[in-house]
């Protein structure tokens, strides 16, 4: 439970600039955030710094963090902190919850505060040329103390389409579109969850669990993001396939997004490495002229990427971590229909580079 009660107030003194530490630990919803008559200063993002970014607004989708600095500059008062869905669903059917949440920087000092407290300016909850501006323009700070690493020579390289899709019901019983049951996939196909871990599978040489052939590349090319596509598209394969990676190989994964059943963002995360963004569009992602324009300078260092509604999102990394490390969309209801799957990083040739034991007292799941 919460400590809190009423609306949280964060107390400030004029003069003194604040390191925000924001997180979108919504289950479903990328969020805008703003302070109202207040620039904030992007400066981090997912633990790695980047070059200072003013804004008057941020973009944050599910399990992005960013670090914002805050200048209390203003005339002492009361203003108020507000977020606010970004969503392309129609606010009539109520896909999302279409409510702004507020809180309160006060000035510490003796003044009478305004009533009510200025509110910050949103953009539209389904602007979504407003929702990549900050993605767009976040760079790695890349000075003598904090190089850029980008990879630039790739030894493995990945073509992932993400989609929704969905299952057939008997008798169109289910709640999904059409009575059908709802699912979601990379490269077509829809994760199962083991009852045995992978890791533990990979580490104890158990057989049966997962399959080690994930593709590359989806199993079908087509527009993916035409407005309208075949339904037999939207019918996925399920499995429990990783990708093996060795160790210290190079990667780049592009993520293509997909219109079937539905074109929304999907915040894409990875578990144990953190990557370069190194390119990102609308539409679909041309192989020949898309990669000329990749930033491979001074690209942002994160480990979630929200790859935009139908659009595509390039990022690279070192696979320098061994273990089996999950990679899923970040809404939580995509995740649990299958958007998902794991990439199993081979041990190196030193001991610092070997996946360590399992502790004694580890507990079973």
């Amino acid at each position: 439970m919460s400590p809190f009660t009423g609306t949280f107030k964060l107390t400030v003194d004029h003069g003194k600039t604040y390191l925000l530490r924001i997180i979108n630990a919504a289950l479903q919803e990328p969020l805008f955030f703003s302070i109202a008559k207040h620039k904030m200063t992007v400066v981090g993002t997912d633990g790695s710094y980047t070059k200072p970014l003013p804004r008057d607004y941020i973009t944050i989708f599910p399990g992005q963090t960013f670090d914002v600095l805050l200048e209390a500059n203003q005339c002492p008062d009361h203003y108020y902190m507000a977020a606010r869905t970004y969503s392309v669903a129609p606010t009539a059917s109520n896909f999302f919850d279409n409510t702004t949440t507020t809180a309160i920087v006060q000035y510490r000092g003796y003044y009478t505060p305004s009533s009510p407290p200025s509110l910050p300016h949103l953009p539209a909850y389904n602007d979504t040329n407003a929702s990549v501006q900050v993605m767009a323009s976040l760079r790695s700070l890349a000075d003598a103390e904090h190089p850029c690493n980008v990879p630039l020579s790739m030894s493995t390289k990945l073509f992932y389409t993400i989609s929704i899709n969905s299952y057939p019901c008997i008798n169109n019983s289910c709640s999904g579109a059409n009575g059908t049951r709802s699912a979601a996939s990379i490269n077509n196909i829809s994760f199962h969850t083991p009852t045995v871990d992978i890791l533990e599978a990979y580490y104890y040489n158990i057989s049966g669990v997962y399959g080690d052939k994930f593709p590359s590349v989806p199993p079908l090319v087509f527009d993916f993001t035409a407005n309208y596509l075949p339904l037999l598209y939207q019918l996925p394969s399920a499995g429990t396939e990783v990708r093996v990676l060795e160790y210290n190989s190079t990667v780049e994964i592009v993520f293509q997004g997909t219109n079937l059943i539905a074109g929304v963002t999907h915040p894409i995360h990875l578990h144990g490495h953190s990557f370069y963004v190194v390119g990102w569009g609308f539409g679909n992602f041309d192989e020949n002229r898309d990669p000329l324009r990749y930033n491979l300078v001074d690209p942002p260092l994160q480990n979630t990427i929200s790859v935009p509604r139908k659009g595509w999102a390039t990022i690279r990394f070192k696979a320098s971590n061994p273990g089996v490390w999950f990679m899923h969309c970040h809404v939580e209801q995509h995740l649990t229909w299958g958007m998902e799957t794991a990439f199993l990083v081979k041990n190196g040739k030193h001991p610092e580079a070997q996946m360590l034991p399992p502790p004694s007292d580890m507990p079973p799941c």
